[in-house]
């Protein structure tokens, strides 16, 4: 399972998200800004980093989303 940590307005978050789906890759999304339980998660699996996409796939870590 592939968890994406983001938030609605950040264009990155959202090709993350629209290319998991075109894939059909299965994944759950959680918005930082509206659940500080996610952003708290968000920042455990980035070492403190605030900078969103932040993708978990089998216990590694993706910070940011380039389209590849």
């Amino acid at each position: 399972m592939v968890t994406i940590y983001g938030k609605d307005t950040c264009p990155y978050t959202n090709a993350a998200i629209e290319d998991h789906e075109r894939r059909k890759v299965a994944f759950d999304y959680k918005n930082v800004k509206k659940d500080p339980v996610a952003m708290k998660e968000m920042l455990a699996w980035s070492d403190g980093q605030r900078l969103v996409p932040v993708i978990v796939r089998d216990g590694r870590v993706e910070i940011g989303f380039g389209g590849t």
